[in-house]
């Protein structure tokens, strides 16, 4: 009995290092082989992964503001997924899907709490892609479901993911220089995306078919409630991934250059999200350049939209760490 009871706990110990094994193993990206949908069976499973990849690749022809079908114009406007989520949503530092599974629920501060998968991609649904929200039981919710866990198949909970997200930049001192940022756009970015932020069609308007390169202003982009239209984190995603082709690995775009031709595409016109004020409830978590009221930190509205973003950022390291202060001594008088 005593041998049956040291086995079990031996083995109890051993999955339990096994767990904090996986939640401290770190995952790189960079390199990774991403599986084909297509190698999957013709199975339930198959079946909604190759329909997420269909959704993520051609959102426009499946659920945009064009398809026949109107109870099916989830999305309002005609991008796909994949306009940010570069290369199937896998690429490396371009908001990749892939680990996702793995890292959700997580704590978000723009609804100050925990957030599902599918919390998450109803939050682009109704910003990135300024449309309205999917059924959590329907099939185009599952199918983008399904088709993030088979990305981020073999990616343990809690591991530290390098290429999720975007990769970090150091913004200057200083206001964007929209002028300057006009100059890098026509030289840069106008060929793909329009010398009006247009974005280069498929087809026509009307036809479902979407974009070849998406437009990044007007009212067949993303909305101002979308994560995009963040100077800092327009700032990452241009430094990496832009002009097309461009990698981490090999930027062509200075920090300051992307720096200044993130405010010129974040200055421009687009679709208005409604009750933004509703957004980080927890005011003082809410991003620096998260460019809409309330403002709690005393900076002014043109500060949080172009910057200086360094002053922004003492005060909200200033303040995280009272908060903490405060939380540590509020727990020893409860000792």
């Amino acid at each position: 009995m005593k041998h049956t009871t040291r086995i079990a706990t031996i083995a109890c110990l051993l999955a339990v290092a096994g767990l904090v094994n996986a939640a401290g193993s770190k995952i790189s990206l960079i390199g990774r082989e991403v599986p084909s949908v297509e190698t999957l069976p013709d199975d339930e499973y198959g079946a909604l992964a190759r329909y997420g990849h269909q959704l993520a690749t051609r959102t426009f022809a499946h659920i945009g503001p064009e398809v026949k079908d109107k109870k099916m114009r989830y999305a309002g406007n005609n991008l796909a997924c994949t306009s940010c989520h570069q290369e199937n949503a896998a690429k490396p530092f371009a908001m990749p899907w892939v680990g996702v599974s793995a890292t959700f629920p997580q704590y978000r501060g723009r609804e100050d709490d925990l957030s599902t998968v599918e919390e998450r991609v109803n939050g682009c649904m109704q910003r990135s892609m300024a449309g309205r929200a999917l059924p959590l039981d329907s099939r185009e919710m599952k199918a983008y479901v399904t088709y993030i866990h088979f990305l981020s198949r073999d990616i343990p909970v809690g591991a530290s993911i390098e290429g999720a997200a975007t990769k970090g930049s150091k913004p200057p001192n200083r206001r964007a220089d929209l002028a300057a940022g006009e100059v890098i756009y026509k030289a840069q970015c106008a060929t793909c995306h329009g010398e009006s932020g247009e974005g280069r069609r498929n087809g026509v308007k009307g036809d479902a078919l979407g974009y070849l390169f998406p437009p990044l202003w007007g009212p067949d982009s993303f909305n101002n409630g979308a994560g995009m239209n963040r100077i800092l984190m327009a700032m990452r995603f241009i430094k990496h991934n832009m002009p097309m082709g461009v990698s981490h690995a090999a930027p062509t775009l200075s920090d300051e250059e992307a720096f200044d031709v993130a405010g010129y595409v974040v200055s421009k016109p687009r679709p208005q999200k409604a009750h933004l004020d509703r957004d980080f409830p927890a005011r003082w978590n809410k991003p620096i350049d998260a460019a809409f009221p309330p403002y709690v930190d005393g900076a002014s509205a043109d500060q949080h939209k172009y910057g200086p973003f360094p002053p922004l950022a003492e005060k909200a390291r200033a303040v995280a760490s009272a908060r903490e202060e405060m939380k540590k001594s509020l727990a020893a008088r409860k000792q």
